[in-house]
């Protein structure tokens, strides 16, 4: 077993991609995590549309097989990120693309051993009823559960900072849509940073929520960079959870200050392979 003096937790770590190693194209990023040392990654949704043609999602398994990692979790398609989306479950009138999505990220993650996914909740639409986006919320995450529920996956859902119109910003937040879903296989994703930058309660997500996390992310705030750029405590919190009993991953989700490689220097090498 790997020497754990110095840290205060014993929580694995998982590198997400999708913000980790951007210099490098995506299909070299796998590689890249393993020379780190890392032995499990995740990414957001990694190609363009909902549905990718044949030759790139095989290229894309190629890339991680060569690698010999493991890909722990997977977005569904949000929509167009650098466009300011952030998600399709309670958009009206992109019915269509969230479904054949998750069916596709659900084939990708049956490929690749993936079992978890997260469904990133949507931004509020000008001229839509917030109460009907949220109806129609309720009945994409149970499509999705249902979907997830069929490989043995579970579902992660997301407060994000950062986005004016996205309406799930605390724990609390994520939790209400929890309780009126009612699926034991759709958990909160808890990402200490845009929890953080919200003004959330971390000590009572750290320790009363513990049992409706599904995944944990980490970066520093203010700024998003790594841990030791900023002024969150993050190893505490981390140290709260696994005493409260949570026994997931640590997604590593930042951007880089610097180089990636450079950047991964908080993190001993002996501590990235323990997922």
């Amino acid at each position: 077993m790997a020497d754990l003096a110095g840290s205060r937790h014993a929580l694995p770590y998982v590198l997400n991609l999708s913000l980790v190693f951007t210099e490098l194209p995506l299909l070299d990023r796998a590689e890249a995590a393993r020379a780190a040392g890392f032995t499990a990654v995740e990414y957001w949704w990694p190609f363009e549309t909902p549905v990718p043609d044949t030759a790139e999602v095989d290229a894309f398994v190629a890339s991680v097989e060569r690698a010999g990692v493991a890909v722990t979790g997977l977005n569904f398609f949000p929509g167009d990120m650098a466009g300011g989306d952030r998600g399709l479950v309670t958009w009206p009138g992109r019915e269509d693309d969230f479904t054949r999505g998750v069916a596709a990220a659900i084939d990708l993650g049956d490929r690749l051993g993936c079992r978890r996914f997260n469904a990133l909740y949507g931004n509020r639409i000008d001229g839509a009823d917030p109460a009907g986006q949220d109806k129609l919320g309720l009945a994409n995450l149970a499509l999705a559960s249902d979907a997830a529920a069929r490989i043995d996956a579970e579902i992660v859902l997301e407060p994000l900072s950062g986005a004016e119109k996205y309406p799930l910003k605390t724990a609390d937040h994520v939790l209400k849509v929890l309780d009126e879903l009612g699926r034991d296989n759709v958990k909160l994703l808890a990402d200490l940073y845009h929890l953080a930058v919200n003004g959330d309660d971390l000590d009572t997500v750290a320790t009363v929520h513990t049992g409706r996390i599904g995944h944990v992310q980490i970066a520093d705030a203010p700024g998003r960079h790594q841990p030791g750029t900023g002024t969150l405590d993050i190893e505490g919190y981390l140290e709260k959870l696994q005493a409260a009993g949570y026994r997931g991953q640590v997604g590593v989700e930042y951007k880089p200050d610097g180089p990636s490689a450079d950047s991964l220097s908080w993190l001993p090498f002996e501590r990235r392979g323990l997922a």
